[in-house]
């Protein structure tokens, strides 16, 4: 009877009776196989982009080492054929080619090492629909130790950046901030008001209360019309209350000094209206719209009607 095999390593199993006098031989090659099965590490050198890593029954392949480290110049990602389909296998696969290596063994589930990492995988020997498993995928630790410092996050704390797509720098704008969400959805909503920083800078320093902001409310005064009060240092309507009203004013024993008249002038009282107009060199008096009286630069005067001289005035 001839000897088998076993499906995942390919070990040698002698037939009873068989092998008399040699057996010896086949055991030494199964301990080698043995060997690379267990602390086994191959250096596969990678071409093109397809490789087969096979098993070969009775004899040493590099299907059989524990740990692949892959090297080789790929031209592109390599699909690396794990055969034959019916073996399982664990692969500790160091991939350092510069490109990636896709593992495969049937129709079922494939692997991809990138170039620079390090997966453990499983081959399930299915057969035709055998699956390649990243082992590493899903790995249950009871603590994590990343370049010699201790991950003390939770898995939920750790999940809270599934899916963010922030920099470094970006996250790093919140450092420092003390506040919670309420505060952040509050400067969002203020910014979709249209408010911009350097309009939000304008209240950097300012010391008013909200009574004094809210004096404002309803002003309609430009700059320019508030300046108007600029080194006013009393009420306003109380200055103006002491003022003569501008029709019929009452006047307390005015003084005046040197009054300085251009233009005609108009002096009214009841139904009474004098105008004293000048008129190239002549000054002309006017009553009720009638010239009655003009004197000229000389001296001369002249009336519309008798003028008396040393007379009473009452």
């Amino acid at each position: 009877m001839p000897s088998t095999y076993t499906d995942n390593g390919g070990i040698e199993l002698p037939a009873n009776g068989e092998q008399s006098a040699t057996w010896g031989n086949t055991v030494n090659d199964n301990m080698n196989i043995i060997d690379r099965l267990t602390n086994g590490v191959g250096a596969i050198t990678l071409s093109g982009t397809t490789h087969t890593l096979s098993v070969s029954d009775g004899a040493l392949s590099d299907g059989q080492y524990k740990t692949l480290v892959l090297g080789g110049s790929p031209s592109g990602t390599n699909t690396i054929t794990v055969a034959p389909n019916n073996g399982q296998h664990i692969y500790i696969v160091k991939n350092g080619t510069g490109q990636t290596a896709t593992f495969t063994q049937g129709s079922g589930a494939n692997i991809s090492v990138l170039s620079g990492t390090t997966k453990i995988i499983y081959c399930d020997g299915a057969g035709s629909g055998a699956a390649v498993v990243d082992i590493t995928g899903s790995l249950d630790l009871g603590s994590l130790i990343v370049s010699g410092t201790t991950v003390t996050s939770t898995a939920a704390e750790l999940n809270i950046l599934d899916g963010v797509t922030a920099t470094a720098v970006e996250i790093n704008k919140l450092d420092g901030f003390t506040g919670d969400a309420a505060d952040l959805n509050y400067a969002k909503d203020l910014r979709a008001t249209g408010v911009t920083t350097s309009e939000f800078d304008i209240l950097d320093g300012l010391t008013a209360t909200t009574a004094e902001l809210n004096l404002m409310d309803g002003v309609t005064a430009t700059t320019q019309e508030l300046n108007f009060v600029d080194g006013v240092t009393s009420n306003v309507q109380t200055q103006l209350n002491t003022k003569a009203p501008s029709s019929s004013p009452t006047l307390t024993t005015p003084t005046l000094t040197t009054p300085t008249l251009g233009g005609t002038t108009t002096i009214t009282g009841g139904t009474q209206s004098w105008t004293v107009t000048p008129s190239g060199t002549n000054l002309t008096f006017a009553y009720n719209g009638t010239n009655v009286l003009r004197v000229d630069s000389s001296g001369n005067l002249t009336a519309l009607a008798n003028v008396t001289a040393y007379g009473t005035i009452s």
